[in-house]
């Protein structure tokens, strides 16, 4: 009886052994994926590429370093659309530590979107680069710190300036960088790469400041056209005899975005030098000019009528039923007459040199008219399109001044020698920036403001009653008048003809990034190219961390806006880089002196 056949077995010598056992066998070698040839590995495989965070007090960018654009793109504040922090802090104790632990219940629940939902990856493998503003409060920094090492134990935190970076981006290593995001508009130069931080300026005119400016231009100049009561009233009752005024509740902060998103455009500079020619009045016409008294700008109406609007809503919001809109009656209302006449001629000005259409938009309707069938329809007038972006390029205020002026501030301040570099290499990002003819429009203000002479020649010249001359208007830009042709915009879509070499080469040559993308996109050049700013460790944190409070020095650094002098720092708060609390750094070393010569004087040593 033969036996059981035995199952045939392959040699020792010829077992094979798959790659999945190769990369487990030498799995401290780094190896590429099987899906890509190279030998980098991607982010969906590996942990080389770092996390690049851009959190802004609105929209945060968030991906992977290596790759042209973030991953996820959102608004931190939700659907309501309301920011994260603003520039005000309250002033006492017990207020602001409850503001900063609300401030840190919601960051905590950003970044943990940001990894879990955004980026579907484990923070504690990733290096995190932050892209920072060079004017974000401490505070809010050490929060974003403690959840990224605390709680998603990340193994370390890289902070770089976003103006830095932005440059970066666009292939350059100097260049004066204007960011004009939500809360404010700052200008930094850079030189060789090193931020001149003593040199930055900032104006509160920006995002925020656009869309009050929209909603209070709406409130005065929209029209609301409400839903019918019933689908008879729909096709019986015409539109026009339902227009009423913009109620506040319609302007919720989600339509002024979308308002100002994909609506609202920058118009061309109007000829304020010639009034004739601007006006043009007709047969019938009175030349209704602006006032001369500059006392209520449009930037200060922007600010002011959210009392006006106030006492509008608190009149009419009581009844169901609203007045049509009427401009007439508009200036001569008992509140703020004088600042709506104004503005009166000023949009009277505006609807005669625009050529932008009305828009017809749909929004939701107060909840005092839920009842009616389906939704409200908003008017925007087209002038309001064109020139509700107006309150950014109006100066001559020194706590506010323009965009343009803030970066003809910024080349009054920096060395002589750096001026005609800086101003043919001008780099604008931003969300504000996407508005289109934004940076054309720069470029003009940047033209006019330093190509204007007095305001009038002949009448400084004139004498005065007593016989003497009038002292001269001061000029305050004529120190930069030689590099008016100089003046180039690297991103400028549409450069105009320049009549210097520097910036005819420089005008519209940065890479095609949206110039609110520019600075996430050189936080990922710089993650892979394995630089970035100061980073912080997480061994080091934990050791700060564990400090005790006994052992850390009273703050001696100058009381912080929005903070309170004589309080302890924290352990912690001390490892975080930031430009405020440090010296600056030391120059070059004198010269050697030669034997024999005269010691400096002290005037000498002090300047050196």
């Amino acid at each position: 009886m033969s036996g059981v056949p035995a199952t045939p077995r392959r040699p020792a010598h010829d077992s094979m052994t798959t790659p999945q056992t190769t990369r487990v066998a030498s799995s401290h070698v780094v190896q590429s994926s099987p899906h890509y040839p190279t030998t980098r590995r991607h982010s969906l495989y590996g942990t080389e590429d770092r996390i690049i965070l851009d959190p802004g007090s609105r929209v945060w960018k968030v991906g992977f370093s290596g790759e042209g654009k973030p991953r996820d793109v959102f608004c931190a504040g939700g659907d309501s659309g309301q920011s994260l922090w603003t520039l005000n802090r309250a002033s006492k104790p017990a207020d602001r530590e409850e503001e900063d632990r609300v401030l840190e219940a919601k960051l905590e629940g950003c970044l943990r979107s940001v990894f879990h939902n955004s980026l579907l990856t484990d923070p504690k493998s990733r290096k995190v680069i932050l892209v920072e503003h060079p004017l974000l409060p401490l505070h809010i920094k050490e929060i974003m710190a403690r959840i990224l090492f605390n709680n998603l134990q990340v193994p370390s935190i890289s902070f770089a300036s976003s103006h830095l970076l932005a440059l970066l981006a666009a292939g350059r290593v100097t260049g004066l960088v204007l960011d004009c995001g939500h809360l404010e508009s700052s200008v930094l130069p850079i030189f060789s790469f090193r931020p001149l931080y003593p040199h930055l300026r900032t104006t509160p005119l920006a995002g925020a400041r656009l869309s009050t400016h929209i909603k209070a231009l709406l409130l005065m100049f929209g029209t609301y056209i409400p839903p019918a009561t019933s689908l008879s009233a729909t096709m019986n009752i015409p539109a026009a005899t339902r227009s009423t005024r913009v109620p506040q509740d319609v302007l919720t902060e989600k339509v002024i975005d979308e308002i100002k998103t994909r609506i609202c455009f920058v118009g061309e500079p109007l000829d304020t030098d010639n009034p004739s020619h601007l006006m043009s009045p007709g047969p019938g016409d009175d030349l209704d000019l602006p006032p001369s008294d500059p006392a209520m700008s449009e930037s200060e109406f922007s600010r002011v009528s959210a009392d006006i609007d106030s006492n509008f809503s608190s009149q009419h919001a009581a009844s169901s039923s609203y007045s049509v809109v009427s401009h007439s009656q508009l200036a001569g209302m008992e509140h703020g007459q004088s600042a709506e006449s104004g503005v009166q001629a000023l949009a009277t000005m505006y609807s005669r040199h625009s050529t932008a259409t009305d828009i017809h938009m749909r929004v939701d309707p107060p909840p005092s008219q839920q009842t009616g069938t389906g939704r409200g329809t908003l008017i925007i007038p087209g002038w309001i399109r064109e020139r509700a972006a107006e309150v950014l390029f109006e100066g001559g205020d020194v706590d506010e001044s323009s965009v343009a002026e803030v970066i003809l501030d910024t080349l009054l301040k920096v060395p002589v020698d750096l001026r005609k570099t800086l101003a043919s290499s001008i780099l604008v990002i931003g969300g504000t920036p996407m508005l289109p003819g934004f940076i054309p429009r720069l470029q003009a203000e940047l033209t006019r403001a330093v190509s204007r002479t007095s305001n009038s020649t002949s009448s400084s010249a004139a004498p005065s009653r007593a016989g003497r001359p009038r002292p001269a208007v001061y000029d305050r830009y004529a120190a930069l008048r030689p590099l008016l042709p100089y003046f180039a915009i690297l991103n400028n879509p549409a450069p105009p003809p320049f009549a210097s070499a520097n910036a005819a080469a420089n005008a519209g040559k940065a890479p095609a990034f949206t110039p609110a993308m520019m600075a996430w996109v050189g936080g990922s050049l710089a993650g892979a190219l394995k630089t970035g700013g100061v980073e912080v460790q997480r061994e080091k944190w934990d050791e700060a961390e564990a400090q005790p409070d006994e052992d850390v020095p009273m703050d001696s650094s100058p009381p912080r806006p929005g903070g309170a002098a004589g309080v302890r720092a924290s352990p912690a708060k001390n490892i975080l880089p930031d430009w405020t609390r440090t010296p600056l750094p030391v120059g070059a070393p004198p010269a050697p002196r030669p034997p024999g010569a005269a010691a400096p004087s002290l005037s000498v040593q002090i300047a050196v």
